[in-house]
């Protein structure tokens, strides 16, 4: 949990810009898919429990892979949510159906944001929301938003 705080957004098991979770509960890299690695087991039950946190929200942010987003990081997603695509913002529910299944149930953004972090997004400043959530920005090809006065420089 506190390295996700640290860190904000962090992957589950997806390779991308930001820090993958799966190789810090192993402590090493891991190639492939996690599930074939022989402590499996653990690495889902981790995943289970981090799930349960309300400081925590599970959607497909980075780069459309699942990410774990920490609260702290809920009012700057407020304040860009325009720039991303709503299927990013979605919360991922997981279910278990009664024959086994894993079945992933999508909770729209304005269902699952707290009023509490759509009141903190209006005292949050853009550069700072673009800051916070750089990784996000960097993996969707979204680019800060120029200020006036500013020029691009040229491509060389």
């Amino acid at each position: 949990m506190s390295f996700i705080e640290e860190h904000g957004l962090v992957l589950v098991s997806g390779r991308g810009v930001a820090p993958r979770l799966v190789e810090v509960i192993l402590g090493e890299g891991i190639r492939g898919s996690w599930w074939a690695h022989p402590r499996s087991r653990e690495i889902f039950a981790v995943l289970r429990q981090l799930e349960r946190s309300a400081d925590l929200a599970l959607c497909r942010l980075v780069d459309g892979k699942v990410t774990f987003v920490h609260r702290r990081l809920w009012p700057a997603l407020v304040k860009l949510q325009k720039r991303f695509d709503a299927g990013r913002l979605a919360l991922v529910r997981q279910e278990h159906t009664p024959s086994g299944k894993h079945v992933n149930r999508p909770v729209g953004f304005s269902n699952w944001m707290p009023q509490s972090a759509r009141e903190a997004a209006q005292r949050l400043s853009q550069s700072e929301a673009e800051r916070l959530l750089a990784p996000a920005l960097m993996s969707s090809g979204l680019t800060p938003k120029r200020t006036p006065g500013t020029r691009r420089r040229a491509k060389r």
